[in-house]
């Protein structure tokens, strides 16, 4: 057994007695690496990605392509830490039933799981009863690194074919900022004026941006 080898099972064993409980994110990211690069050192790698990236949710978002110029990182390395993200958007969906969206945290967190990966900007709708239970995630459209065109008539068929009694909108800004736009703010009106329409209220518009979101229910924007 190398030296390697030996810090590996330490490591492995670290994890199978407490999770990722005190990892820090360079430590998890080596322990990720170890199934995809068996025989080298992942600990130098994952520091050079942190540093490339600035965080393991800007690395978990990369493209493929731009992972595999990382210097170590071949395919194998680069589709592993894209699945990561997918398998959990995955579960995520298929929990679906399951999930109860009663608070702007739960929320958020919720859809950054779901934005996770995304290069372009993506409009999602959930659509919630009215205990906050999830009963359907709908994405409605798909832009370009600026913007996705959002179409109201669409977002009310859905909520009406999900019996929904409220929904929350979200769409990532690409930019990294969650702040929102003008544009953000007149989309919310319309959507809120023609949810209420059919007796749906819009709960939130929440704006996703790398690993942070912004509720415009909670700055105070969306006024209920």
């Amino acid at each position: 057994m190398g030296i390697h080898d030996g810090h590996r099972e330490k490591v492995r064993h670290r994890f199978q007695e407490t999770g990722l409980e005190g990892f820090a994110d360079h430590e998890a990211l080596e322990l990720l690496l170890y199934y995809a690069i068996p025989r080298r050192d992942t600990n130098e790698l994952a520091h050079r990605l942190l540093a490339r990236y600035g965080s393991l949710s800007a690395l978990l978002q990369a493209p493929i392509e731009d992972l595999q110029r990382v210097e170590g990182v071949g395919e194998t390395a680069a589709v592993l830490l894209k699945l990561v993200p997918a398998f959990v958007y995955k579960a995520q969906r298929s929990a679906g039933q399951e999930t109860v969206l009663n608070s702007t945290e739960k929320a958020g967190r919720y859809l950054l799981a779901r934005f996770a990966g995304e290069r372009n900007e993506v409009i999602y709708q959930l659509c919630l009863d009215r205990k906050g239970k999830l009963l359907a995630c709908k994405r409605l459209s798909e832009g370009g690194s600026a913007a996705a065109e959002l179409n109201i008539r669409r977002l009310v068929e859905n909520a009406l074919l999900s019996s929904a009694s409220a929904v929350i909108l979200s769409h990532n800004h690409p930019s990294g900022i969650a702040l929102p736009s003008r544009e953000d703010y007149t989309t919310t009106r319309r959507v809120q004026e023609a949810l209420a329409t059919i007796g749906v209220e819009l709960l939130d518009h929440i704006i996703v941006a790398e690993d942070d979101y912004v509720s415009l229910a909670d700055s105070g924007i969306l006024r209920r």
